[in-house]
């Protein structure tokens, strides 16, 4: 999406939520317009939730993301280096983030910054999964974390002020192509979260880069037109008596997190 297209898009969607997310697949800082970007949710005084690798933390300055009133929260998917590199030596990529983060603590208390290890096999474990991560991040910060991790429970565990660690399970991105799962299920798509392609399309939820399941465009009409098409409220009445009416989200492994939801709505 261009900068001159997300300009058209931002002030319709600001009544709607009160937060921004600059990603749905992809990394946002690699974006060629992403400083003007930045500089249109400042103007709006959108609050922005930004997910990033972190390596092209220097390609804009740190002073860009501290001066920013628009940016409330970082999300540092740490996982992404060992998922692309497992045999490499993490330390390198971590500096800039870690240089970056205890920075923010002066320059931007205000800023949470999450540093994400999405990659746990299961709800309940230990740190064994990225025993070196956290190692290299709790001798940053000198300060020790407990060692199990239960995501069923709390996800986030703190470092110091802000700075968090975020745990939680892997997902399989769902596609219209893999096997139904099943009818029953409930999600947040629709009433905490919509996802909204560089095109415009308006998609239920930010697993849905492929466009999928597609509710209209912000192009050609508001987003209440959207929310009041036949295909929007047929999903949300779908999710509030625990249906799953269309096809990819029948498909959709991500959403059994929401299981027990389901279970203790239907008592």
């Amino acid at each position: 999406m261009t900068a001159e297209n997300f300009k058209i898009i931002l002030p319709k969607v600001l009544p709607y939520t009160d937060q921004i997310c600059l990603h749905l697949m992809g990394e946002p800082l690699a974006h060629p317009e992403f400083k003007e970007i930045l500089d249109i949710c400042n103007f709006y005084k959108a609050k922005l939730n930004l997910t990033t690798n972190g390596t092209f933390l220097n390609k804009y300055g740190f002073e860009t993301f501290f001066k920013s009133p628009a940016l409330h929260q970082i999300n540092f998917s740490v996982h992404s280096f060992k998922d692309n590199y497992p045999d490499q030596d993490i330390r390198p990529y971590l500096y800039d983030i870690l240089q970056f983060s205890k920075l923010a603590l002066t320059e931007k208390p205000e800023l949470y910054i999450n540093y994400r290890l999405w990659n746990l096999p299961g709800v309940t474990t230990t740190r064994d999964e990225n025993k070196d991560v956290i190692d290299h991040i709790c001798d940053y910060f000198q300060m020790p974390i407990n060692e199990r991790i239960d995501v069923g429970f709390k996800k986030s565990k703190n470092i110091t002020g802000r700075v968090y660690f975020h745990f939680d399970t892997r997902f399989e991105w769902p596609s219209l192509q893999s096997p139904t799962r099943g009818e029953l299920g409930f999600c947040h798509a629709l009433t905490q979260q919509i996802g909204i392609h560089a095109n415009g399309t308006v998609v239920p939820c930010c697993l849905d880069k492929e466009a999928g399941i597609p509710l209209g465009n912000l192009f050609e009409q508001s987003l209440e037109e959207v929310f009041e098409s036949q295909r929007c409220q047929s999903m949300k009445q779908g999710f509030a008596k625990h249906r799953l009416v269309e096809d990819l989200c029948q498909k959709c492994t991500y959403i059994k997190r929401f299981d027990k939801k389901v279970v203790e709505l239907r008592k």
